[in-house]
């Protein structure tokens, strides 16, 4: 268990010492932000000086910054927060406008509107890239302009890492005045983001997948944007979060998001260095292993630098996952989220992708700790895991006949 590889850094990636030094120092000190005494003062001190410097690395006023317990609580404080307070004003905005695929913090929110409080959905389908057209939003927002409570399109898809024209779609859905929401969890730190210029109106992060802590992420929510609030309490962030602020979290988050936007560049060439080598050396492996998504064109970032997404014919995901765990690489075959779960990635059969194709797929992700020597590793093994993978999934095929 000592030389494993990890290549599942979409999923979470290792928090970075500096942020473990300073929620262990911040842990070490006594008050609640909320308590008007000194020690409440000084822990407030803290949050709002993260809440500054979170602002300033993403184009954002420290005023639209709101703390959550991760881009899921976000997602949906987004979506459904969104949609409750644009119903209640106006009763004919029923419908929400999603990309089809959207990581399950939002699909699964849209679908327990639908089913209990009577939301509509148009789903906006994507090309065999995974990417939106603007058309699309523009041509769904036309049909019926003044029924639409929310759009959600998010930065960058969590499976094959196509990267969204956010900046497009945001300003088509500011021409009809709604809510644009992008979840923006995989983008923090591997691609430029800034909330004033994308021209959204509401976007999620997380703090796990830029190495800061678990458990603490952000929606920054422009200030004329209404939200109803999913809990109630204390009132704090905006009367539309309440809960007792993780300080420290909120610390280490900070210093996360800060390190990641520093020293996006010079991540991001690493990143796309290694996965360019790892997708070459699996595509010329000899097993017919295709890319799904698209590739960079000049300068225009068109996929996530950290992520390769790879199907493999003739074999089940779930078995090279195991295959490759058991000679000590660890991947993914999707959303960390849906691990076990039997079915084809909604993601790639959105894409025109079939079920079969779909169901041999890994995806590989990169992050801050990863080297070329993780990339080889990954390589040397993969070869053998794939042809045990075929051979098990041809012969229960035979059985099946």
């Amino acid at each position: 268990m000592t030389d494993r590889v990890y290549l599942d850094h979409a999923a979470t990636t290792a928090v970075l010492p500096a942020v473990v030094e300073r929620v262990a120092q911040q842990m070490g000190v006594l008050g609640n932000a909320s308590s008007l005494h000194t020690a409440g003062r000084a822990a407030r001190r803290v949050v709002e000086e993260s809440r500054e410097a979170i602002a300033a690395a993403l184009g954002a006023r420290p005023s639209e910054v709101i703390f959550t317990s991760g881009g899921t609580e976000a997602d949906n404080l987004a979506v459904a927060g969104t949609y409750r307070r644009r119903r209640e004003d106006d009763p004919r905005r029923t419908r929400l406008l999603v990309s089809a695929i959207e990581h399950h913090a939002v699909l699964d929110c849209v679908e327990h509107l639908v089913r209990h409080e009577g939301a509509e959905v148009t789903w906006l389908g994507v090309d065999e890239q995974g990417r939106v057209d603007p058309a699309t939003v523009r041509a769904a927002l036309e049909e019926a302009p003044d029924d639409v409570a929310v759009v959600s399109v998010m930065w960058a898809n969590n499976e094959v890492g196509t990267v969204q024209p956010v900046r497009d779609i945001a300003a088509i859905a500011r021409e009809f005045a709604v809510p644009f929401h992008t979840d923006a969890v995989q983008a923090i730190g591997q691609v430029p983001v800034d909330f004033a210029e994308s021209g959204a109106d509401l976007l999620a992060l997380t703090g796990h997948k830029i190495g800061g802590p678990l458990g603490v992420g952000v929606l920054l929510a422009r200030r004329d944007v209404k939200i109803q609030p999913l809990s109630y309490g204390g009132g704090q962030e905006r009367q539309v979060r309440s809960g007792t602020l993780d300080t420290p979290a909120i610390a280490g988050l900070a210093m996360a998001v800060e390190h990641a936007v520093t020293h996006l560049e010079e991540h991001a060439a690493h990143l796309a260095s290694l996965r360019d080598k790892l997708i070459h050396g699996a595509v010329g492996a000899g097993f017919g292993i295709t890319v799904t998504g698209p590739h960079d064109v000049g300068d225009v970032v068109r996929r996530l630098p950290g992520t390769a997404h790879l199907r493999v014919p003739g074999c089940e995901g779930d078995s090279l996952l195991y295959l490759l765990d058991a000679a000590g690489v660890e991947c993914s075959t999707g959303s960390a989220c849906q691990a076990g779960v039997p079915q084809p990635s909604h993601v790639l059969l959105a894409m025109g992708i079939s079920e079969d194709d779909a169901r041999g797929a890994l995806r590989l992700s990169l992050g801050h700790t990863s080297t070329d020597s993780d990339v080889e590793a990954f390589l040397t093994a993969l070869p053998a895991a794939v042809e045990r993978a075929q051979r098990a999934h041809h012969a229960t095929r035979g059985s099946e006949r």
